[in-house]
């Protein structure tokens, strides 16, 4: 019963582009990435085996002014290619290094998906960094969004020096996805933000609020409103929230052995039903001039409102509605009429779609 329970759970929880968005060649002794735009020479390609086997293809953006390192897993329906300009714009915003990897099964890794093998997969990611590049489990925060949150939690729970991790539309825990975060995120020590949208119909907004209920070492979440699963990129107060919280993190070394300092603290109760503060939100509306152009404005692709709508019609993972408290549902309305979105560089138009249809069942899913 539990194998035919995995194997139905693989078949809903892990949909790779087909075909892959790029492919891996050896140019000049080097691996480099193939049908990939604006690769610098500051990027290193490489093909990581895993203790189960596995070649996994991973991507290191070395960012000379970074004291810290971003290992980001990606999520669902998206490989390394579609992710490249992301990861390229988040090291040069954040000014860290990056390195974002493609599961088994996913993009030119070896393979095929499974829970097993993601855990694998990071653990072979994170010991390149150690090994090949130096860098020290104090200075690695981790990176899950949606289906990335399980090897991110997976590996987090067994790293008690770990500077930080980040939640983005993350999975408490269901039967279509058998990563068992909920269980998991009260061994992380180091602090935890938590980024979701209060839209998500794929991963509902309540799989954040537990996890970030759950977390030992809370930092201010960002609660998006408006937001659905794979567009919260962009809207203006990601960058902005991140970017404070890992100057937050850089400049604390300390901080995952003490107190979150009082301007970022986490409100104690459950955040967003609490009587109107100037959220993060709000305060975003308002920005200054140094913002716009360190992150100059681009309306939203014509593509969106097909995605939003194809989003919509998803169901979220648990089944559950928006929250039923009709103050925290006035608080939770969508933002009104965005004409335009500030949108960090010249990010990459297909990230939108890195989540689509996440948990869509294959044709042969009974």
């Amino acid at each position: 019963m539990g194998a035919v329970t995995s194997s139905m759970a693989a078949k809903f929880a892990f949909f790779p582009p087909n075909p892959p968005s790029y492919g891996v060649e050896v140019v000049e002794g080097k691996l480099k990435l193939i049908g990939v735009e604006n690769v610098k020479e500051n990027v290193e390609v490489l093909k990581l085996k895993t203790k189960r086997g596995n070649q996994v293809v991973a991507a290191y953006i070395k960012n000379p002014t970074a004291s810290l390192t971003l290992l980001y897993s990606h999520g669902n329906a998206a490989d390394l290619g579609q992710m490249f300009e992301l990861f390229s714009e988040l090291s040069l915003h954040l000014r860290v290094n990056l390195i974002g990897y493609d599961y088994s099964g996913y993009g030119r890794s070896s393979g095929k998906p499974s829970e097993q093998n993601t855990y694998s997969d990071i653990e072979a990611v994170y010991r390149c960094l150690e090994e090949k590049y130096g860098v020290k489990e104090q200075d690695v925060i981790l990176y899950g969004q949606s289906v990335g949150s399980g090897p991110t939690l997976e590996l987090a729970s067994r790293l008690p020096n770990l500077r930080a991790v980040v939640l983005h539309s993350a999975i408490a825990s269901g039967l279509r996805v058998m990563y068992p975060n909920i269980e998991k995120i009260s061994f992380v020590k180091c602090p935890v933000l938590v980024i979701h949208g209060t839209s998500d119909d794929v991963v509902n907004w309540s799989h954040g609020k537990q996890l970030f209920d759950l977390c030992k070492e809370k930092y201010e979440p960002l609660w998006i409103k408006g937001g659905n699963h794979c567009d919260l990129e962009l809207y203006p107060q990601y960058i902005k929230h991140l970017r404070k919280f890992v100057s937050a993190i850089e400049k604390s070394p300390h901080l995952r052995n003490g107190p979150v300092p009082q301007t970022e603290k986490a409100r104690s109760s459950t955040d967003i039903r609490e009587p109107a503060r100037p959220s993060t939100d709000q305060r975003e509306k308002s920005r200054t001039s140094t913002d716009q152009r360190e992150m100059p404005k681009l309306s939203t692709d014509k593509a969106r409102a097909s995605v939003d709508k194809r989003e919509r019609t998803r169901k979220s993972v648990d089944g559950t509605d928006k929250p039923s408290n009709s103050t925290e549902q006035q608080l939770l309305q969508p933002e009104k009429g965005r004409n335009s979105i500030d949108r960090f560089g010249e990010m990459i138009r297909s990230v939108g779609f890195c989540n689509i249809d996440c948990f869509k069942p294959t044709a042969t899913a009974k």
